[in-house]
């Protein structure tokens, strides 16, 4: 029988996403965000607390601007978050609300906004973090703006450093320094200065707070940073330790331990991160991942236990994300939670309970509590019932496979929601980003895949070599050789799910983001194994992506081991565009104009080329986006792409009688369509 309402593109606007729990310190109730597209350009982010004993989540804050950050006060008695509420809806500020009712105060109105927030351990006292220039801190807008301020834009833009942007928006002179504001007077103080940026503060105890600071002789050039140790009633403050990573993520005790992500700097994109603890008063240092072989998540912090004696912290684990609970002092992390496909993306420790976000292959993410041995798991919230109630979503099928080394790889075949093994359907192969990403059966990819799968295609994603979440060794196989390795596993995994009789080898279509995207370009220039192809946000030549992009470059010096004046030829041969002559592929482009994470000038090229060798194709780009459209991107702006790359496969595929996407109006079947700006028909 056929399902009545199958998933759309357009259905983006239905469905509900959860994000940042929090635990209240009594463990009785836990805060989070609930975000939901309000209109075809943005969101409403509104903060909600349900109760951990069972029973319906209620709205906490009004439904007014953006929210984020919920924190418990240490007494439970208040509760802060960040909003853009208010008449400066561009600048997220810091609010307080009592948590027995009344209304929420605002107690900051800087020039940088708010982040990274965290109450000082009497309750007394928020730190947070700003970003904010020589002259905003000279003129003290970062401590009180002026009433109707505004930044002028800079005319012309003076760049004087080695990253001066980042995702999508330029650093404009800003630096991230680090602040206090008082409850009691509503006063803001600085806490740092100077041409360098201070991030994550976190409490020791009631006086102490820890912080980090960037730097090498130029910061923007180096992974090191400083974890540094401030008395907040003396003023004063010292570098306790360096350490070196991506990510600068601390946790710390009362009595002088911090916890913190290190990833070695030589070759670091290869590397895996490991969790370090250091003891300031002892002044050593202990690995307690030294014995796992996987790579520290991004997603949720470490954060120590109740007793703080254990760390918890996520990571990617064989196709699922898992948390882990380890003693500082040991090397024997356990599994506190795994489940084969789940993503867990945001962790909060409570003192009898975790809260957690948790997405699985039949729902894209819901609140759970468990014990913290994780014995026991309770799910709080169920934000999407009633839009999943009413929709077909086709459960992913695991699949093995033996790549060409001999390892064994693994991988998801989802079928359309009214399947039948006796008929036969196109291929739809995702490639994931990254390049050390790894994929599971849920997470953000949940729309993008049901969706595909609701139009009548097989979809395969899987996790080739370069991917995390399988060991240093497996991470690390596709040094100097993005392209041909990660290609090799793609197609063997096709190979294997084509051997299906449901399966029609003969239609099979690529896409992919950022590596993905790379990917995309490089086997369409590689292979005529595909009908069409969408590159999405991807890299497509690797020396003008060393010189456009953010602090990615990285990538480059450490995936490659080299750098464009070293080895110019090299990284030619290992760009998709060295190969675009040999596409026949109909490729579709896809891109960001304020993406400057891949930013657009290696795509441009990539489409030019193929435009001048005679393929099909057309270049799509979106203004006011970055890279992160198919995650958080306005809303009719993530529609409209989903149904570009439908109508793309759509118009090469044998099985949908419709003409190429070339061949039609722009913006035919397109529901958001008047969003984007198609260059090129």
């Amino acid at each position: 029988m056929a399902v009545m309402n199958r998933i759309t593109a357009a259905d983006y606007h239905d469905i509900v996403q959860v994000e940042e729990p929090r635990v209240a310190p009594d463990g009785d109730r836990v805060a989070f965000v609930r975000k939901v597209p309000k209109d075809d350009e943005s969101y409403e982010a509104t903060i909600y607390v349900v109760p951990t004993g069972g029973g319906e989540p209620r709205r906490f804050t009004i439904e007014e601007g953006v929210d984020s950050e919920p924190r418990f006060s240490p007494s439970g008695d208040r509760l802060a978050f960040v909003s853009t509420r208010g008449e400066d809806d561009d600048r997220p500020q810091l609010w307080v609300l009592p948590t027995d009712g009344g209304e929420a105060r605002q107690v900051t109105a800087v020039a940088g906004g708010v982040g990274s927030i965290a109450w000082r351990p009497d309750g007394s006292a928020i730190a947070f973090v700003q970003q904010a220039s020589a002259e905003d801190r000279q003129e003290e807008r970062d401590l009180e703006a002026p009433d109707n301020w505004e930044p002028d834009p800079p005319d012309p833009r003076v760049i004087d450093r080695t990253v001066y942007r980042s995702m999508q928006q330029y650093f404009d002179g800003k630096r991230s320094h680090v602040y206090l504001a008082d409850l009691e007077s509503d006063e803001v103080s600085r806490l740092t200065d100077g041409d360098r940026d201070f991030a994550a503060p976190e409490w020791g105890d009631a006086n102490t707070l820890y912080y980090t600071e960037s730097v090498g002789d130029d910061p923007d050039d180096s992974l090191e940073y400083g974890i540094i140790e401030h008395d907040v009633e003396k003023g004063a403050s010292a570098t306790v330790h360096t350490a070196a990573g991506w990510a600068t993520h601390l946790a710390a005790t009362a009595d002088g331990r911090v916890a913190y992500p290190h990833t070695d700097p030589d070759r670091a994109t290869l590397n895996q991160s490991e969790l370090h603890v250091v003891d300031t008063d002892a002044e050593r240092v202990t690995t307690p991942t030294a014995d796992l072989d996987r790579t520290l998540g991004l997603a949720a912090a470490p954060q120590w236990g109740p007793e703080e004696e254990q760390l918890y912290f996520t990571t990617p684990d064989e196709g699922a994300v898992t948390l882990w609970a380890a003693g500082w002092e040991d090397t024997g992390p356990e599994r506190v939670l795994r489940e084969d496909g789940a993503s867990i993306d945001g962790v909060d420790v409570g003192a009898d309970v975790v809260a957690l976000v948790k997405s699985e292959w039949d729902h894209p993410g819901d609140v759970f509590a468990i014990t913290l041995g994780g014995a026991e798991q309770h799910r709080l919230t169920r934000v999407n019932t009633e839009y999943l109630d009413e929709r077909g979503v086709s459960q992913p099928e695991p699949v093995r496979y033996e790549g060409p080394d001999g390892q064994e790889l693994e991988g998801w075949l989802l079928t359309p929601p009214d399947f039948d093994p006796s008929e036969q359907y196109p291929l739809i192969v995702e490639v994931h980003g990254g390049p050390h990403a790894m994929w599971t059966t849920s997470g953000t990819m949940f729309h993008e895949f049901q969706t595909l799968a609701a139009r009548g295609y097989v979809v395969f994603w899987s996790n080739p070599r370069g991917s995390a979440g399988y060991g240093e060794a497996f991470m690390s196989a596709i040094g100097r050789d993005w392209g041909t390795t990660t290609m090799e596993d793609v197609l063997a995994g096709v190979d294997h799910v084509t051997d299906r009789e449901y399966v029609d080898g003969s239609q099979v279509f690529l896409t992919g983001g950022s590596f993905g995207g790379f990917m995309t370009g490089w086997m369409v220039g590689n292979t005529d194994r595909f009908e069409a192809a969408v590159a999405q946000r991807g890299v497509y030549d690797l020396t003008g992506f060393y010189g456009s992009t953010d602090g990615a470059y990285k990538l480059v010096e450490g995936d490659f081991g080299t750098t464009p004046n070293e080895e110019p030829e090299f990284l030619w041969e290992q760009s998709p565009v060295a190969h675009a002559d040999d596409v026949e592929t109909p490729t579709l482009v896809v891109h960001s104009d304020d993406d400057y994470r891949t930013p657009a000038s290696t795509a441009e090229l990539f489409y030019r080329l193929l435009r001048k060798h005679g393929v099909d194709t057309r270049f799509v780009r979106y203004p006011d986006e970055g890279h992160e459209l198919s995650r958080s991107g306005q809303p009719a702006h993530v529609v409209d792409r989903i149904e570009r790359i439908v109508r793309w496969f759509d118009g090469y595929s044998e099985y949908h009688d419709v003409p190429p996407a070339l061949e039609r109006d722009d913006d035919a079947e397109l529901s958001a369509g008047e969003g984007a700006d198609d260059t090129g028909g």
